[in-house]
């Protein structure tokens, strides 16, 4: 972190000496453009100089000419706003909070994040979360707060995070939405239906079921109903089973069809304006390198002292959204004597690895995303350089 905010700091000073008296207090606009059916924005350093009014649109043809463009989006009958929002997207391990903390070097920041593991709190070393020192020189949001025991959905995290993004930017402050998640990303540019509400005595009988039929006989009964669902989901996968029955059984639809026809209660939104930067590895051997690095610093860092306390709560399972979380999981079942403790260490690279092939798959399905080479040594300065080509000299 503190080598990515020194090289902020080098790009902060050529900015000024090539004549940008901005520095660090220049905000960002954002250069829209249509992307897989729905809008996505690139960004550009620009002052906050922006123009309201009849005469808007004729503005921004004006301002095109110069390389510079503003995003509006509705706000009601009595206007329009801003949003300045940027995505650092990638898989585990690729680098992303090192260049959060160097683009927050060089712009004020306020970090969003994107990151379903991060919401829980107690759940810190296995988590890799901010640490307190990075968190005190950026305002982080969206890290610790749930309990284990409670589920944070996708549709919890568009409405945050749309929150949010507002909140930061009446700050004046650029919002920097970071993580791996792709599911919430996913949600906030294509947006996300709104599925039936939970229901306590639906969920009660099919735990009933379930334990007196297995979760694999369930999976064959959700075969039957959902082929398309079931064949994404493992037999042992309870907590995805168990909603995609609810949701038939609440509402008579099934998940899948909700998902492709949109017949939900209500379509949320998705949040108006994402540029988004995307870190992706060249050489995956590179990658798995990091994630196995990673793994070991956080087993020397103390990460199963940290599953033994939240085991001894008492409360906790592993079929809660909290405890299959990747480390987790492995180290739980380690401890209970599933699978021998020497084979920890490997079992959580795996898995590891297995989540960073699935987000890779997910950044390839959005041609939107601007990549930059994480396994580049110089990555940070082609962040930094990224974002400064989008800023205009100054006349």
């Amino acid at each position: 972190i503190r080598s990515a905010v020194r090289s902020a700091q080098r790009h902060k000073g050529g900015a000024r000496r090539a004549g940008d008296s901005r520095g660090a207090e220049c905000a960002v606009g954002l250069v829209p453009h249509q992307a897989a059916g729905f809008q996505a924005f690139m960004f550009s350093g620009k002052t906050n100089n922006v123009r309201n009014g009849p005469q808007a649109d004729q503005a921004n043809v004006s301002d095109r000419t110069a390389g510079i463009r503003y995003l509006r989006t509705p706000r009601g009958s009595a206007g329009m706003t801003t949003v300045r929002c940027i995505a650092l997207v990638g898989p585990t391990a690729a680098g992303k909070s090192a260049a959060a903390m160097a683009i927050a070097a060089r712009w004020p920041c306020e970090i969003v994040s994107v990151d379903s593991a991060l919401v829980y709190r107690g759940m810190d070393i296995g988590t890799a979360k901010p640490t307190a020192t990075e968190m005190a020189l950026v305002p982080h949001h969206l890290v610790d707060i749930r309990d284990p025991l409670q589920a944070y959905s996708a549709a919890e995290f568009v409405r945050d995070a749309e929150r949010l993004v507002g909140e930061i930017n009446q700050r004046g402050h650029l919002a920097l939405l970071v993580g791996g998640t792709m599911m919430y990303f996913k949600a906030l540019l294509q947006g996300i239906d709104a599925m039936p509400a939970a229901s306590v005595q639906v969920r009660a009988a099919l735990e009933q079921e379930a334990a007196v039929k297995g979760w694999p006989v369930m999976h064959a009964e959700l075969a039957q109903i959902d082929p398309a669902t079931a064949q994404r989901l493992a037999p042992g996968d309870s907590q995805r089973i168990q909603r995609a029955l609810e949701v038939y059984r609440i509402s008579g639809h099934t998940i899948s069809s909700l998902q492709v026809s949109g017949k939900g209660v209500a379509s949320q939104r998705p949040l108006a304006g994402i540029a988004l930067l995307s870190l992706e590895p060249t050489d995956r051997a590179w990658l798995h390198a990091r994630i196995a690095q990673r793994f070991d610093a956080m087993l020397a860092g103390g990460f199963l002292d940290e599953v033994r306390a939240l085991r001894a709560r008492g409360d906790l399972h592993l079929d809660l959204p909290a405890m299959r979380c990747v480390g987790y999981r492995q180290a739980w079942e380690a401890l209970d004597g599933a699978c021998p403790m020497a084979e920890l260490r490997d079992r959580g690279v795996f898995a590891t690895r297995q989540l960073a092939k699935r987000q890779i798959t997910w950044l390839r399905s959005m041609p939107q995303r601007h990549v930059l080479a994480c396994d580049d040594a110089q990555m940070i300065d082609s962040v930094l350089t990224f974002v400064d080509r989008q800023t205009p000299p100054s006349p």
